[in-house]
């Protein structure tokens, strides 16, 4: 990608939880420390079910005297409710500023250019008083810049940046192994720890209790995981079943069928081939590898 290009996320929501409680309500639920989170640092963390499979995921970024959760759009109301469900007496305000405020993305050396900026995932600085980080997941997805959507074309003049297609950024995810989109098509059919969010940066194991901790740590210590998200490309004929085949046996389900797919694989001794003959109904599909695989 361009390093002047930025690419304006309009499928992103933006919830902003404050209140006296706020630091330990998150800290009870979330997968990751919210005592990493602060002026200067960013992360990545999820939400799961008592189980400990998929709900949601989303970045945290402090900002003023709460913390924004930058999640998927198209669950954020979901989002909302669930955190209302955790709320019970905490001293907590939950409000939805997807209307007011905007997430853009931009390269990684465009972020280094800028003053103050450091070479660390989740490093969190100020442009013209708005958050603005390297991506606490991977760094090659370079950084995201939250921000009033009043202000958001005179900041990117101010940085010299150049509105590009979105499509971009989100098939350099793909390739990069990273879902974004669909990821309510995850919800409580696969563990947290099989959406690969250890390598992610989004789960702390040790930090104290939060939901879905038990069997999320049980996989871990046990050595049990066997499975992982992984993104596939059609390279030939057209998907029209979520089986995953090789040599004629199943060895994985498609989760995410979109233009950047995705599939729940099964590792053999925690390996898995990636050149194999590998379909997906009547398509030949072929398992990208990720470089922190």
């Amino acid at each position: 990608m361009n390093r002047n290009n930025v690419y304006i996320l309009e499928d992103r929501g933006l919830l902003y939880i404050n209140g006296d409680d706020a630091k330990e309500f998150l800290q009870n639920i979330i997968t990751n420390n919210i005592e990493n989170v602060s002026e200067n640092r960013s992360c990545f963390s999820a939400l799961l079910t008592p189980q400990g499979k998929y709900l949601y995921d989303f970045i945290i970024i402090k900002h003023k005297s709460g913390y924004f959760l930058d999640c998927e759009k198209k669950i954020i109301e979901n989002l909302y409710s669930q955190l209302n469900l955790y709320k019970l007496r905490s001293k907590v305000d939950i409000l939805n500023l997807s209307n007011e405020f905007v997430v853009a993305n931009l390269t990684k050396e465009k972020f280094l250019e800028i003053e103050n900026s450091k070479d660390e995932l989740g490093f969190t600085i100020k442009f013209r008083e708005d958050p603005i980080f390297l991506d606490p997941r991977y760094s090659k997805l370079g950084a995201r810049l939250v921000i009033n959507l009043e202000k958001l074309y005179l900041s990117i003049k101010k940085l010299g940046l150049k509105v590009s297609d979105v499509t971009e950024y989100y098939n350099f995810s793909h390739e990069l192994g990273i879902a974004q989109i669909d990821t309510n098509n995850l919800q409580d059919k696969i563990f947290g720890i099989e959406c690969n969010f250890e390598e992610l940066n989004g789960i702390d194991f040790r930090k104290g209790c939060y939901v879905g901790q038990e069997n999320t740590a049980r996989i871990k210590l046990k050595d049990k995981l066997n499975k992982r998200l992984f993104a596939i490309k059609v390279l030939d004929g057209e998907i029209n079943s979520e089986e995953i085949t090789s040599e004629n046996k199943n060895i994985g389900k498609l989760l995410i069928n979109n233009k950047n797919p995705f599939a729940l694989l099964k590792l053999e001794n925690k390996n898995f081939n990636f050149d194999a003959d590998i379909r997906c109904g009547g398509a030949k599909v072929k398992v990208l590898k990720p470089s922190w695989f």
